[in-house]
């Protein structure tokens, strides 16, 4: 989720984390005027904008890849690391939800063993390591394996989009929201395959 090692942050970057926070406020603001099972309605947008966030997380390596000269494109990678972070907070606020609207730990233990459940269970679990290594101490202290860690973005974005494919109606949506990423990943994957082959 996170980048190479930045300063402290300026400016712009307090805003973009600013900007990044504006929806949970207003869904705790919308939450409060609920009542617990009327919270189901919240399910939907947290859950799609956590789902969102970690697509273009993921999405800012090979597209610097693709234009290593651009500037918004380096712009965003450094936001990657609020991003990432972003991404892990609002699946966090999207399992309170879920939790508050099932309403007893029975009720969520009778759901767990569904696919559209458990992948978001294990979808999130698989952030957690990444939004605690996402920092400058976690990155001198891991080195190398630090890399090794933050892959676990790739599966847990598979599992984000099983979760979504299973537990909602919007089958279309989800392919065409993730699309762009699978896209891009093949293109990183082809061009990094490219010079071995002409070399060999």
């Amino acid at each position: 989720m996170a980048d190479i090692a930045s300063p402290r942050p300026r400016m712009p970057d307090l805003l973009v984390w600013a900007a990044l926070a504006v929806p949970a406020v207003l869904y705790l603001v919308r939450a409060s005027g609920m009542a617990a099972e009327d919270l189901e309605d919240l399910l939907l947008p947290s859950g799609e904008l956590s789902a969102r966030l970690l697509i273009v997380a993921l999405a800012i390596t090979p597209l610097a890849m693709l234009l290593p000269n651009n500037r918004f494109i380096r712009w965003l990678r450094r936001q990657r690391r609020a991003i990432g972070l972003a991404a892990f907070g609002y699946g966090v606020l999207h399992l309170v939800f879920y939790l508050i609207a099932m309403g007893t730990l029975d009720a969520v233990l009778t759901e767990l063993g569904a696919t559209g459940i458990w992948t978001g269970w294990v979808a999130l679990a698989l952030l957690v390591p990444l939004a605690l290594t996402s920092n400058n101490a976690a990155m001198r202290m891991l080195g190398r394996n630090w890399k090794r860690v933050q892959r676990l973005a790739y599966p847990a974005a598979l599992l984000t989009l099983a979760h979504w494919l299973t537990i909602h109606d919007g089958f279309i949506v989800a392919l065409a929201h993730f699309a762009p990423l699978v896209i891009l990943e093949l293109i990183r994957i082809l061009r990094r395959r490219t010079p071995v082959a002409a070399t060999a």
